[in-house]
C-alpha cells in the first residue's frame, strides 16, 4: 500500500514539475538502504549530474548509507557537482516520498551546499 500511495503522490507532482535548461529537476529516490539523486534536464531528455551512497567512495567515508547524515552529505555532494557544470536553480521532485527525515536531510545538504530550490 505504501508504494501505491506514494506512486499516486509522485504522479499528482509530476503533473506540474518538470524540469528546463535553465532551471533541471532534482529527483530522489530513496531504500531503506541508500539514497540516489539525479539532477535531469526534461526538454534535452538527458541526466546532467548523478550522486548516491552505493558509491566505492562513499562508502569508505561513511560506513552508514541509510541515515540523515547520509543523506545530507549526498545533498552538499550533488550541490557540488551541479555548481561545477553551472547549476544554480533547481526544481526539487521528492517523487512522492513525504517531506521529512533523509529527503529534508538531502535537500538541506543541497541548499547548504549552494543549490536554489
Amino acid at each position: 500500500m505504501k508504494t501505491i500511495e506514494r506512486t499516486r503522490r509522485h504522479e499528482r507532482i509530476a503533473k506540474t514539475l518538470r524540469g528546463g535548461s535553465d532551471r533541471p529537476r532534482m529527483v530522489v529516490f530513496r531504500t531503506k538502504k541508500h539514497i540516489y539523486v539525479q539532477i535531469i534536464d526534461d526538454q534535452a531528455g538527458k541526466v546532467l549530474v548523478t550522486a548516491a551512497t552505493v558509491g566505492k567512495e562513499f562508502k569508505a567515508k561513511n560506513p552508514k548509507t541509510g541515515n540523515k547524515d547520509a543523506a545530507e552529505k549526498i545533498g552538499a555532494t550533488i550541490a557540488e557537482l551541479a555548481k561545477a557544470k553551472g547549476i544554480k536553480k533547481i526544481c526539487f521532485d521528492r517523487a512522492g516520498y513525504k517531506f521529512h527525515g533523509r529527503i529534508k536531510s538531502l535537500s538541506d545538504g543541497a541548499r547548504k551546499g549552494g543549490l536554489e530550490f
